[in-house]
């Protein structure tokens, strides 16, 4: 009885999950140590607002992962640019764009995420090699269609909701990554679509054999990923007020690491999008300990770059979770 009980605590401990939230506490305390008031509910609001951002893109990042033959999206920081620099555009500051601005922001990178799709899967261009070069594409449209300079501005209304508290001192956007999350959970765990991704994932020869269609799931996991992305830029431009054109470069990598440390495997198959949510926590918790600090930039890289080696080396590689 006793071998039992530590097994299943060794178990919990070496969960994926449980590793990010306890290591997201950790960061917690070390930032109020540093800083006094760090740990406050108003400065974890805004913590959880930036990290909010991150996990909205990660989701979409975590269906292409899941989905295997070694699924990347690296063009999700040139759809997230989209995203914002169309919705800017579509609102230009005035409430009454917002529709047109949730159209084209979603509409626009979802398409896009659709052509991904397509190449991965008929074409078979590695996922790295098309996502890549779709952000080569997206980059130099972006600069004919603003001309290098994007002029548009959120709307009032979107920026209110996504920065100021819409229910119990908590701000729009979290409230949008709750429902997403809630989402992503039933998506993957309570409808055929959700079984579909991990069993290709898995063993797509094996997912092949007994009627699922592999292709037409993959390509629409892609799809879902440049959604995913242009919600991200429309968060982004009503969390700042304006866009750039490379907005979204900082939300490649982080994108991926979220949902590696969270405990998906890179293999495809294994995880859930709880780890990502605790993942995105982690590295914003992480982020934000690093500029307390007051490092310089490229101390604050090469701490952050180590940091995430020794996080992904303690459990990104753990295959427990599915959840």
């Amino acid at each position: 009885m006793e071998n039992t009980t530590q097994n299943r605590l060794r178990t919990l401990l070496l969960d994926p999950l449980t590793l990010a939230i306890l290591a997201s506490l950790a960061l917690l305390a070390a930032g109020e140590a540093i800083s006094p008031g760090f740990a406050q509910g108003g400065q974890i609001v805004r913590l959880l607002t930036v990290a909010a951002i991150l996990g909205v893109v990660a989701a979409g990042q975590n269906l292409v992962i899941l989905g295997g033959r070694e699924g990347i999206d690296l063009s999700v920081g040139a759809m997230i640019s989209l995203g914002a620099v169309l919705a800017g555009n579509a609102m230009n500051g005035a409430n009454s764009g917002i529709g047109m601005a949730l159209v084209m922001a979603l509409g626009v990178p979802f398409i896009v995420g659709l052509v991904n799709g397509l190449g991965v899967t008929f074409l078979r261009i590695p996922p790295l090699v098309m996502t890549l070069g779709m952000t080569a594409v997206l980059q130099g449209a972006l600069v004919v269609y603003s001309q290098g300079v994007p002029s548009g501005r959120a709307a009032p209304a979107l920026a209110n909701f996504i920065n100021r508290p819409l229910a119990f001192g908590i701000p729009g956007v979290l409230f949008v990554w709750v429902a997403i999350a809630l989402l992503m959970w039933f998506l993957l765990r309570r409808t055929a679509f959700g079984h579909a991704v991990y069993a290709m994932g898995a063993n797509e020869r094996a997912a092949r054999l007994v009627g699922i269609p592999v292709n037409r799931v993959r390509v629409l996991l892609y799809g879902l990923s440049g959604l995913f992305a242009g919600l991200t830029g429309l968060l982004v431009i009503g969390y700042t007020g304006s866009s750039f054109i490379s907005v979204g470069d900082q939300y490649v990598l982080p994108s991926v690491i979220a949902v590696v440390i969270g405990g998906t495997s890179l293999a495809g198959g294994i995880g859930g999008y709880w780890g990502t949510v605790a993942g995105a926590v982690a590295l914003t918790l992480l982020q934000s300990v690093l500029i307390t600090l007051n490092m310089d930039f490229w101390a604050r890289q090469l701490v952050f770059g180590i940091t995430l080696l020794g996080m992904m080396l303690l459990y990104g590689r753990q295959k427990q979770l599915r959840v």
